[in-house]
């Protein structure tokens, strides 16, 4: 069996110290940007993903929903704020549906 040094392991950074450091504790509102990006990011790769699935271009994409080619292209990079109505046309269109839950 493997031992690990004990010393190292407590030296190591994990991933929310390191973002931490990179973009403030979490409640601020510099780290509250950056999960915004990152989630905005994450959506857009879903999206992508399903459109590519679909053989669909972009521009294929958005004349479905009545958009241009370069809303889709920033969606897909997380560079946009997308409404909801316009993600739910989108996903619509790829046929992803989904069901809203509440708690």
């Amino acid at each position: 069996m493997m031992k690990f040094d004990e010393k190292k392991l407590a030296g190591l950074k994990t991933t929310n110290r390191l973002l931490d450091e990179k973009y403030g504790e979490h409640g601020t509102s510099t780290r509250e940007d950056f999960n915004g990006k990152a989630v905005a990011w994450y959506y857009g790769e879903i999206l992508r993903d399903r459109r590519k699935a679909l053989k669909l271009t972009q521009k294929q994409l958005a004349e479905k929903i009545g958009k241009e080619q370069s809303y889709i292209a920033r969606v897909e990079r997380g560079e946009v704020d997308i409404q909801l109505s316009s993600f739910f046309r989108i996903a619509q269109a790829l046929g992803i549906q989904f069901t809203p839950t509440f708690l």
